[in-house]
């Protein structure tokens, strides 16, 4: 083998070394920032979840005690139940409000970028900032809604003291800042969709309700699961909008259970509860996600 030969065989190895590489040096950030504050703290939280800990003191190994206190712990799961109640309402009416918007803006309409823009324009406002904007339309003697009822001789509705109103208050502000999100996974899902169903159920005869039932909803059985099981968790995790808004009042009726773990672990100062809270929304939230990971693939539930 001449020199020359072997030089160029080098070189052709340390490109294909590099090519090999460059892959994972592209997303090294992602997985060092995914590692540092996700993976870090999550088993960090893990760690806390067996011990006594206020954060000031030194931690004392608990074993399952944490656990055995939840089980007891009534409240945590009446917040469990409130969480549950609120998702299963919040949940199919953001699928609803998606989905009939992702409908109409999916065609091909006049000014179609400019109201999908605005529909999904408030999914980009911080839930703390739509707590407060929401708080100031459904105040009880700020509010810009009671300011309009009494110009009207109505008395004012006690929107953010009464558990009725309170509860839609919080309701209509979270499906106003999460369906245009949603929307748009939709109308990707429609636009996948092949045209040549409709214009053959169009030959057919078929129109409207019928085409809507029979081809568009099976079809976006895939997206409609993502769909439903992101709202559900997301449902899970709502804290701060709440906050915002209520502060998780009138008593306890708007406090679901990110912020329940949250007064147990920053007012109470029980770290370790907390965590071990932490963990079991974790595994439920996790349930769903195998939940919907297997009936993604089709399997039977």
């Amino acid at each position: 083998m001449s020199g020359g030969q072997s030089l160029n065989r080098k070189k052709q190895t340390g490109q294909t070394r590099k090519l090999a590489i460059a892959p994972y040096l592209f997303i090294l950030p992602n997985l060092l920032i995914f590692g540092v504050f996700i993976v870090i703290p999550s088993l960090l939280g893990l760690y806390y979840s067996f011990h006594v800990y206020d954060g000031l003191n030194p931690m004392k190994f608990n074993g399952l005690g944490n656990y055995i206190k939840i089980i007891g712990d009534k409240e945590f799961w009446s917040t469990i139940g409130r969480t549950g109640i609120y998702a299963a309402i919040v949940v199919p009416l953001i699928y609803a409000v998606a989905l009939g918007i992702a409908m109409l803006l999916a065609r091909e309409i006049r000014m179609r970028g400019f109201f999908r823009a605005i529909f999904y324009w408030p999914t980009m406002i911080s839930f703390i900032i739509v707590g407060l904007t929401w708080k100031w339309i459904f105040g009880d003697s700020f509010g810009i809604l009671n300011h309009m009822l009494s110009v009207i001789g109505v008395e004012p509705v006690g929107f953010l003291t009464s558990p009725f109103w309170a509860n839609a208050a919080v309701i209509i502000a979270t499906v106003w800042s999460r369906a245009g999100f949603f929307m748009v996974i939709f109308i990707a899902g429609l636009q996948a969709i092949p045209t040549d169903y409709y214009e053959a159920a169009r030959l057919d005869g078929a129109t409207g309700i019928k085409v809507f039932r029979h081809i568009t909803l099976p079809l976006l059985k895939p997206t409609s699961l993502l769909v439903f099981m992101l709202a559900l968790i997301d449902a899970f995790k709502a804290f701060p909008l709440m906050f915002a808004l209520t502060g998780g009042g009138p008593g306890k009726e708007t406090t679901y259970i990110v912020q329940y773990i949250y007064e147990i672990g920053f007012t109470k100062q029980e770290l370790g509860l907390a965590s071990a809270m932490s963990v079991m929304l974790f595994v439920i939230i996790g349930g769903f996600s195998a939940l919907q990971f297997r009936m993604s693939k089709g399997g039977a539930v």
